[in-house]
């Protein structure tokens, strides 16, 4: 049975015509001279390898995600199409034996690793062989030549939030943001997409998360004399942004006048328990979908699973998908980067040519008793490229 596609929230926005339903993932038009195809008349398997962490300091999530893939075994798969599991260990000499032997067995695409040292250690053999690899890293210096990430990419989450707030008149952003390589690419994604939208980021507070103290880059931010601003850019979740949010009101930045805005970690259900939050937008991807996704795991599996865990399903049905390609398996670089994408449990996505998954995502706003999407994502790529 094909995967289907998220039901899509209604769009409010008008529009002088309907827009096209997206298709659930599916095989796209076979490419000339593919890469990698396996011949028509071919009674072998078509043999997908799944690289994670099943032993180590991250088996439990390494396990979530495989479960994960195994709701898309069963859902999609064709009679000929094999999955087969592979330990990385969570390290990257593990991961690099876990391909070498995940090529040895015929494998003609890779799923996983999940780690950005892991994807670089594995991309090689990997490389040499002709076999594509599908990764859940958010690391795009690991992506291209054969390496494609279906990680949710901070920038565009940026992109999306700031161009929204944009149109709702917001100019001048404020940045409380942790020190580290995921603090740069947040604020370098925030200066860039204020100047692309007209606005500007006035004001950054950089943090030591580690630390747990917020106080004082709370009370640096909301110093006297500072420049005045219209939204405050915290790309933090969970514990920590809760600590945040109350302080920032606390000091006289008062969320009812100046907006809160965040990245996909503040996807939680029940953020809106914390009164300062309320009002505060966020990217993501479609909540709908993946939130039926994590119901029914839990339902299959007695427990929920981390967020990250749509992301193998999706690398599942994708194989699967082009392993049924008219005319045989497809896993050229023309099948994974077709332009018109694919839908999954997270929305829709393409690969772009740098091997960086571009999404569809929604503008989502915490509410007291939930999350409420107030800008649809995209259905198609129609909307992204015009």
């Amino acid at each position: 049975m094909p995967p289907v596609a998220p039901a899509p929230e209604p769009d409010p926005s008008p529009r002088t015509e309907p827009r096209p339903d997206p298709a659930p993932i599916a095989p796209p038009s076979p490419a000339p001279e593919p890469v990698l195809r396996l011949p028509e008349d071919r009674e072998g398997p078509v043999r997908a390898a799944l690289l994670l962490p099943l032993s180590g300091a991250n088996a439990g999530l390494g396990r979530d995600l495989l479960d994960a893939a195994q709701l898309a075994l069963f859902d999609a798969a064709p009679a000929r199409f094999e999955l087969a599991p592979r330990d990385t260990g969570g390290t990257p000499e593990g991961a690099r034996e876990a391909v070498e032997s995940a090529l040895q067995g015929g494998a003609h695409i890779i799923l996983g690793p999940l780690f950005g040292t892991s994807v670089r250690a594995a991309a090689g053999a990997a490389r040499a062989r002709g076999v594509p690899i599908v990764a859940f890293s958010t690391d795009r210096a690991v992506a291209g030549d054969g390496v494609y990430l279906l990680g949710i990419m901070p920038d565009q989450q940026v992109d999306r939030a700031i161009a929204f707030a944009a149109r709702r008149g917001l100019g001048r952003f404020a940045a409380l943001v942790p020190a580290g390589a995921y603090g740069d690419t947040v604020l370098d994604a925030l200066e860039r997409a204020g100047g692309r939208h007209g606005g500007a980021v006035v004001r950054i507070v950089r943090y030591a998360p580690q630390a747990g103290e917020w106080r004082e880059p709370v009370l640096r931010l909301a110093a006297p004399g500072a420049p005045p601003f219209d939204a405050v850019f915290i790309p933090q979740g969970g514990p920590a942004l809760r600590r945040i949010a109350p302080l920032l009101a606390y000091h006289d930045i008062d969320p009812g006048e100046v907006r809160f805005i965040g990245t996909s970690l503040w996807e939680e259900p029940d953020l809106g328990r914390e009164p300062s939050l309320v009002g505060g937008w966020f990217a993501a991807p479609s909540p709908a979908g993946s939130a039926a996704f994590l119901a029914r795991f839990a339902a299959t599996y007695g427990r929920r699973p981390p967020r990250i865990a749509t992301l193998a399903y999706d690398a599942v049905a994708l194989a699967t998908a082009l392993a049924g390609a008219p005319g045989g398996a497809d896993f050229s670089p023309a099948a994974l980067a077709d332009p018109s994408g694919f839908a999954g449990v997270d929305g829709v996505f393409r690969f772009r040519p740098d091997g960086i998954a571009e999404r569809g995502l929604a503008v989502v706003e915490v509410e007291a008793d939930g999350l409420r999407v107030v800008d649809p994502a995209p259905r198609t790529f129609e909307r992204l490229t015009n």
